[in-house]
């Protein structure tokens, strides 16, 4: 399981020796990092909880015309499973390109982060290599979320919603991320209103009218439990309880604050909803994820020394190394990640 480990080492050492480059080199310095763990995401082989079922996938999709592959669910996820294979493709090549979009969404919403080494740390062990790996259309569908918050944090709207549907082309449950933009809103709040409810209306028309009454029944009536979903709730519920409570602290533009107080908000809900349908939560508590890269990113600004700001980003970073021995040690689905495998090398 090294190569987690050297996914883990790469931002703690960021972290933990600081170098200030000149902004050209930090630029090349993040992108290369952003194309080794695109890499080691989109190459892996017979890595994460999903492998065995997308396999089939482009299997499929190899068969089928553009038309049966846009009127599948999911048509984005069909669609590019249908060109790749027509170009000659693998499932490697489809695995490269979600990981490539999953790494830029999260190497642009890092570097705006006051602290981007620690915001990338903490996205390590469960958004890059549980997530990244095993929820592969999810994690489509969560780079370009990423790409979306950094756009709403800069009141660009209608940027927003295009990351938000252009995601739920490959996982539906990426429109739930819209009413976001609303209540964000510090302009044109009723103008946002009309063009977010309209884009909502016209997605859930094209993309969950027809699977909607299979969700509900498939997650919550039939209460499948999602394996450890009420652990990953509460990892977003501890950054959300810090933002509520040191709120002007952590975020001192109140237009941002804003955006970041209600994702928290929305992290707080899953808590005491996981226990009803804990698989559909957890689902939907993979987009509250950016909240921790977010908040931990900013914690150390809670210390007025120095050895108070060590202590701090010492203390992230031991808590998240023990998240991530803990889940490759313990986790029930872990054995379907360990050992890791890279195609080039089998």
């Amino acid at each position: 399981m090294w190569p987690f480990w050297l996914m883990f080492l790469v931002p703690a050492f960021g972290v933990l020796v600081p170098r200030r480059l000149p902004a050209a080199q930090a630029s090349v310095m993040w992108w290369v990092v952003g194309l080794l763990f695109a890499l080691m995401i989109g190459l892996r082989h017979e890595v994460g909880g999903d492998w065995f079922n997308y396999l089939p996938h482009f299997q499929h999709a190899a068969t089928m015309s553009f038309t049966e592959a846009a009127g599948m669910g999911d048509p984005g996820h069909y669609v590019l499973n249908r060109l790749v294979a027509g170009l000659g493709g693998s499932i490697y090549t489809v695995n490269l390109i979600y990981g490539a979009v999953l790494m830029i969404g999260t190497v642009v919403f890092c570097r705006r982060q006051p602290n981007p080494w620690l915001a990338l740390l903490a996205a390590v062990p469960y958004m890059l290599i549980v997530v990244g790996m095993g929820y592969t259309r999810q994690s489509v569908a969560l780079g370009l979320a990423l790409l979306g918050l950094v756009a709403l944090r800069e009141q660009r709207v209608r940027a927003f919603v295009l990351c938000v549907a252009v995601g739920a082309l490959f996982h539906k449950s990426a429109v739930l991320l819209l009413p976001i933009a609303v209540l964000a809103s510090s302009r044109n709040r009723w103008l946002t209103c009309a063009m977010v409810l309209l884009s909502t209306a016209l997605l859930y028309y094209l993309l969950l009218a027809d699977s909607a009454e299979a969700m509900w029944t498939n997650y919550v009536e039939a209460d499948m439990q999602s394996s450890g979903g009420a652990i990953r709730v509460a990892m977003n519920a501890v950054p959300a309880a810090l933002l509520i409570v040191f709120r002007k602290r952590l975020v001192p533009e109140p237009g941002e604050r804003r955006l970041w107080l209600w994702i928290a908000v929305f992290a707080m809900l899953c808590l005491p909803l996981v226990g009803i349908a804990s698989t559909a939560v957890d689902r939907v508590a993979l987009y509250l994820i950016p909240l921790q890269l977010y908040v931990f990113s900013r914690l150390p600004r809670l210390a007025t020394t120095i050895r108070a700001r060590t202590a701090v980003v010492v203390g992230i970073l031991g808590y998240y190394a023990a998240v991530q021995f803990v889940w490759l040690n313990f986790a029930t689905h872990a054995p379907y990640w360990v050992p890791y495998q890279f195609m080039p090398l089998t």
